[in-house]
């Protein structure tokens, strides 16, 4: 008897947390979007003017007011795992391997973003200042096909994908389920038809675009699924507590 009230307060406390990490995950996202609106790109395809050019060597002018994003970015990364991780933890065992495969996904979706972020706060910002310009016009964010943009795309399709994993784990027995599922199910399908229609028009030269279209996907998914999972987590947390 022991036993099961310690079970119930542990799944209780996950499904508080949950909610918590729903919530915050939310609203760093948000910041996060909000800044990055405000900081449009001042290279490649829709730069309206004043635009930098290979090999970006006069990019230090725009340090630090084009990488604050990128600081909320990295903590949204961080909450957005753990988010994933309260999901895998409190669904029912049977569903546990898709959730694995979600987290999965997640982990590696985080480390890629995350150190490219990182790689552009603590390696370009510093080198640039520096005057070290040598291989920056390969590494920084103002080039449009550059190895920042690819891997933006590539972490931000593997987050899409952390997403599409968890539509089997929710079962669509509620409303709120199926808005889950229905939500996860619309990220996914849209990331892959920008990629596909994006790649028809442009090949291999689209630049940025893709970038921009996956993030933003991407980022709606996530204040939308977390606004839904914190639902789901205080519903959960309150059947519990009746029990």
């Amino acid at each position: 008897m022991n036993d099961f009230y310690e079970e119930k307060n542990l799944d209780s406390n996950a499904f508080k947390s949950g909610f918590y990490i729903s919530v915050s995950t939310v609203i760093i996202t948000l910041i996060t979007f909000g800044i990055a609106i405000f900081t449009p790109p001042l290279s490649g395809p829709f730069c309206a003017g004043n635009c930098f050019q290979y090999p970006y060597s006069e990019i230090a002018g725009r340090f630090p007011r084009d990488y604050y994003w990128m600081y909320p970015a990295m903590l949204m990364l961080f909450s957005y795992l753990v988010l994933m991780m309260h999901v895998h933890h409190t669904v029912p065992y049977i569903k546990k391997l898709y959730s694995t495969i979600g987290v999965a996904f997640a982990v590696m979706a985080t480390l890629i973003l995350s150190a490219d972020y990182f790689i552009q706060v603590s390696v370009i910002q510093p080198s640039i200042l520096a005057g070290e310009t040598e291989g920056i016009a390969l590494l920084t964010q103002f080039n449009p096909h550059g190895i920042f943009i690819v891997l933006e795309e590539f972490g931000f399709l593997l987050m899409s994908i952390s997403f599409f994993a968890l539509f089997p784990v929710f079962g669509g027995r509620t409303k709120l389920e199926k808005a889950i599922k229905l939500t996860v199910i619309a990220g996914f399908a849209l990331a892959v038809i920008a990629f596909v229609l994006i790649s028809i028009k442009h090949g291999i030269h689209r630049e940025y675009r893709f970038e921009i279209a996956i993030i933003t996907i991407t980022w709606i998914e996530t204040i939308v699924l977390g606004i839904l999972l914190a639902r789901y987590f205080k519903n959960q947390f309150k059947q519990i507590k009746n029990l």
